[in-house]
């Protein structure tokens, strides 16, 4: 194994072999990593990890639970939004000085509802260089899964927690032509799934939770049940991603009518499912019935 200046080894464990991390170049190394099964981390995430010479995570006692499963010792530093401004210029300064400084955060890829676009923007600014090293984002395992319009996609963030601005929020939203992507927390989500359906109409969604993990979990269905669902039952655990279908009133092409169908088909019987399709796209019933029926196998 070799290692750096410092004489740390510059290696990482998979199974039972254990590989050499080669040195990085200096650059701003923006590191994706798990959203919840550790297993889900490519081996250049693990490489950069084991060879940079500044870690930077927004939680150290999380980001030490990743590197102990791949054999990683190292010393790391705390970036997050309680301390950007002051540890920011100092990973400035290192990757200026000639260092390789990665970025990861709790889970997912960085940057994404997190202080890290700060940190890049000074490192562009100053004429750095930034790599992304790609992988796991709960958002885009949720739209994948969400069996709603993948085509075109809006991610907001979270909604502000006050019903007010919320409001104000959703019907700046309403007329976007596209799936709305949301994180919401457990407690809020019934709240705020009445809040999208009052908002936005009663549009097919899903709400994703725990992606990864043991108690992984998809619900689709209208906003409207979903919201009445969610309301009759204690508030769920975890990370929660909420996918909402674009405005009803666009014109569907026909991929977007079987995703539509496929979604409402999960949670309804297929005459219902078929009869809110209708309703929802202004096609004829008996076309939407057969069609569901051919996209699940049962049209012979």
């Amino acid at each position: 194994m070799t290692e750096n200046h410092a004489g740390r080894e510059r290696s990482y464990v998979v199974g039972q072999a254990v590989f050499a991390a080669r040195p990085l170049p200096p650059a701003l190394y923006l590191v994706a990593t798990p959203i919840g099964n550790l297993s889900d981390i490519t081996l250049r995430a693990l490489e950069t990890l084991a060879a940079a010479d500044i870690l930077a995570c927004e939680d150290t006692r999380v980001t030490r639970v990743l590197l102990s499963r791949y054999g990683i010792s190292r010393r790391m530093t705390a970036y997050h939004e309680h301390n950007a401004a002051q540890a920011g210029p100092k990973l400035v300064e290192a990757v200026l000085a000639g260092k390789s400084v990665a970025l990861v955060s709790d889970a997912g890829t960085p940057l994404v509802s997190d202080p890290g676009y700060r940190l890049v923007e000074e490192v562009v600014a100053a004429g750095g260089a930034v790599v992304p090293i790609p992988g796991p984002s709960a958002l885009l395992a949720a739209l994948t899964a969400s069996g709603l319009p993948s085509d075109t996609f809006l991610f907001a963030g979270f909604l502000p927690v006050k019903a007010g601005q919320r409001k104000t929020r959703l019907e700046e939203l309403k007329a976007v032509p596209a799936t709305l992507l949301f994180y919401e927390s457990p407690r809020r989500l019934a709240e705020a799934l009445a809040a999208m359906a009052g908002a936005l109409g009663d549009r097919p969604a899903a709400i994703c939770r725990e992606l990864t993990k043991t108690f992984e979990e998809v619900r689709r269905g209208p906003l409207a049940a979903l919201a009445g669902a969610y309301a009759q039952e204690d508030a769920p655990r975890g990370e929660i991603v909420v996918c909402v279908g674009p405005p009803l009133g666009r014109q569907e092409t026909a991929e977007d009518v079987d995703a539509l169908l496929l979604s409402l088909g999960a949670e309804l019987g297929a005459s219902k499912a078929a009869a809110e399709a209708a309703r929802m796209t202004g096609g004829r019933k008996a076309d939407l019935y057969r069609r569901l029926l051919e996209l699940k196998g049962d049209g012979g």
